[in-house]
């Protein structure tokens, strides 16, 4: 089968990285991938080095975007793809409007979040409906968001989790120790470590100010915090305000955050909202006490196996990290068990790919 994939870009969020582990797994099931990105960011690409890889280079000009729709157009019809499936907002509608010049069977429209945005984004998912033949997105109450927002009409969106690379993400000890060494840290100490884009809706204040709480009860504890993003100054400003500078690491972009999950002993999410959440199931797959923000699919993905608490909320956060810290040894073993099996059966990026080729077929 010929698969194209249209998103966004390819930068370090997790819909990014998920396209390119989709890629991975198609190409090893023989399958031939063309991957469009629409503006010139390229951190991340799948590994295997079959897959085609244009960056269309647009910029927010009238004359970029009518060159990269155009080039799009010329793509597509070269290729002779047997589905399109374009991901986020922007590529959805983007590749809905090729539809109006080149033919291709079947268009597949993934959305990664709750909120992909309001107002004309909305508008324009809402009247370009009609030209892909299903809406997905990575949570059921994901899906029921933009159901009640209006952006797609009822049962023409269908939930669609991510996959985790469980071969990638799993407790490694022999990292675990290096990486803990280069810290300066032992296993008296407790490791907290959160990985996303330093934006918004992330809400790494929510965090830093109950690790600040944290802090002023216990003296063995550390944060590393792993991503980049334009609230990085802010961010650095809030820990120096709470005093706690000198204990919270931001580590920037990295390639290795899956060492970083084995060297951690508690990972922890702080969004505001999330579609999916693929960074909690990547810490449930390397056997980490999870705790998380209730928002978005985040529910969904870790079910009894870790400790859940309301957004925006910094002293509940606080009190469930305190507790995570509290867990016994055979406590923390069991949970972090049932995390990883949990994420082997529902969530493996090699069941996932299966229920997308099966998807596609259904709509070909």
């Amino acid at each position: 089968m010929k698969i194209a994939m249209v998103i966004t870009g390819l930068g370090m969020g997790g819909a990014e990285r998920q396209v390119c582990d989709l890629a991975d797994q198609f190409i090893r099931l023989g399958h031939h991938i063309l991957i469009i990105s629409m503006t010139g960011e390229i951190s991340n690409r799948p590994h295997s080095t079959a897959a085609d890889i244009v960056s269309l280079q647009m910029r927010k000009t009238p004359f970029s975007v009518f060159k990269a729709y155009w080039q799009a157009i010329r793509l597509l019809n070269q290729y002779k793809p047997d589905v399109v499936h374009s991901h986020m907002v922007h590529a959805n509608i983007f590749a809905r409007l090729l539809r109006l010049f080149v033919s291709f069977p079947k268009l597949i429209c993934s959305a990664h979040s709750v909120n992909e945005g309001r107002g004309w984004r909305i508008l324009a998912y809402r009247l370009t409906e009609r030209l892909c033949d299903l809406n997905t997105n990575v949570s059921q109450e994901a899906v029921e968001a933009f159901i009640k927002q209006g952006a797609v009409s009822a049962g023409r969106m269908k939930v669609m989790y991510n996959g985790i690379d469980t071969e990638r993400f799993y407790f490694n000890a022999t990292v675990r120790n290096k990486l803990r060494s280069q810290l300066g840290i032992d296993d008296n100490n407790i490791l907290l470590i959160s990985v996303g884009r330093l934006t918004a809706a992330k809400d790494y204040t929510n965090l830093l100010v109950a690790f600040a709480m944290l802090s002023s009860r216990s003296n063995n504890v550390k944060l590393v915090i792993i991503g980049e993003g334009e609230q990085k100054e802010y961010l650095t400003t809030i820990a120096s305000a709470q005093g706690i500078s000198e204990r919270v690491h931001f580590l920037g972009l990295r390639y290795d955050v899956e060492d970083w999950m084995s060297a951690a002993d508690i990972f922890v999410l702080s969004s505001a909202w999330e579609g999916f959440g693929l960074v909690v199931a990547e810490a449930m797959a390397s056997e980490r006490v999870v705790v998380a923000t209730d928002c978005g699919g985040v529910r969904e993905v870790v079910g009894s196996a870790g400790l859940l608490v309301p957004s925006k909320n910094s002293q509940q956060l606080f009190t469930a990290i305190e507790q995570a810290m509290m867990l016994s040894p055979l406590e923390r073993e069991v949970m972090t068990r049932e995390a990883r099996i949990r994420v082997i059966s529902h969530y493996s990026i090699e069941t996932i790919c299966l229920r997308w080729l099966n998807l596609y077929q259904d709509y070909t």
